[in-house]
């Protein structure tokens, strides 16, 4: 795989957007401006969002409370099975409440949900991953933003059909690549939105890749995102380019309503930097 290196002081998969950069693209032929054809007036009204994480800190002023809340557990009587909690939850970490400010930021109107799957040292079982999707597809989601991913060769068929049901059910899985080289999922399926930064201070800065698996670069190096106990840290990587996109895939889907994850991704291509 090439651009596996993100370079020095940047998360792998980055390296495809510095330099001369991916190269260029020829998008769709949308009208001009193409981003105001794209997302101009959508401001996340009517999407809903999943933030597949470590929870959300619903009280943070920069994530604007949450529509409700759910814990995937791993199940204390099946290795491969999980169970879930429903009811307000804390952040664990931090992580989830950077991802739910950041795609707030980008998306106001959104219906943020939080689905707490990681525990407070940032780590959980691929089962509650996996029960996380399922809970956002059964639960009618739009978007599921995943700033996590599994490196268990075990799961790669159970989440690459997981990833194909939620292709299928108009599901927009946004995943960030994992911030060290090696083969990540569900990042690595082509039925995602696959995820790496690129520095810079756009929110909306967006770049395709033509150098797979990650297809896009966001955002995402030199942040001041939101914390626990309603603070922000300065922090880097994948996991915070996800949400940016995840973001401008609601404003797409606020504009224009039931287009499905190929199109949405086409869009996305059309608007991005490198496209012609």
């Amino acid at each position: 795989m090439s651009d596996e290196a993100g370079g020095p002081g940047l998360p792998a998969w980055s390296g495809a957007f510095t330099g001369q950069g991916p190269g260029r693209v020829t998008g769709l032929p949308l009208p001009e401006p193409r981003r105001d054809w794209a997302w101009a007036g959508g401001d996340g009204t009517g999407v809903k969002v999943a933030i597949i994480d470590s929870g959300v800190d619903a009280d943070h002023p920069a994530v604007g409370g949450v529509a409700g809340a759910v814990a995937i557990e791993p199940a204390p009587d099946a290795e491969e099975g999980y169970r879930v909690v429903e009811g307000p939850h804390e952040d664990l970490y931090g992580h989830g409440t950077a991802c739910a400010a950041i795609v707030r930021a980008l998306a106001p109107g959104v219906e943020l949900w939080s689905v707490r799957v990681l525990g407070s040292n940032l780590k959980g079982k691929t089962s509650a991953f996996y029960g996380g999707i399922q809970w956002a597809i059964a639960n009618g989601m739009h978007v599921a933003n995943m700033s996590l991913s599994s490196k268990s060769d075990q799961w790669y068929a159970i989440l690459h059909e997981a990833a194909d049901e939620a292709y299928f059910a108009n599901l927009m899985l946004v995943c960030a690549a994992n911030n060290l080289p090696g083969p990540t999922y569900p990042s690595q399926f082509a039925s995602v939105f696959s995820v790496a930064a690129l520095p810079g201070d756009d929110p909306e800065a967006l770049a395709y890749n033509t150098s797979p698996p990650v297809e896009f670069g966001a955002r995402g190096i030199d942040l001041d995102v939101a914390w626990t106990n309603g603070t922000t840290i300065n922090a880097s990587g994948n996991s915070f380019a996800t949400p940016h996109v995840a973001g401008m895939v609601a404003r797409v889907l606020s504009k224009h309503p039931g287009l499905t994850p190929f199109q949405v991704k086409s869009v996305l291509h059309a608007v991005a930097r490198n496209a012609d």
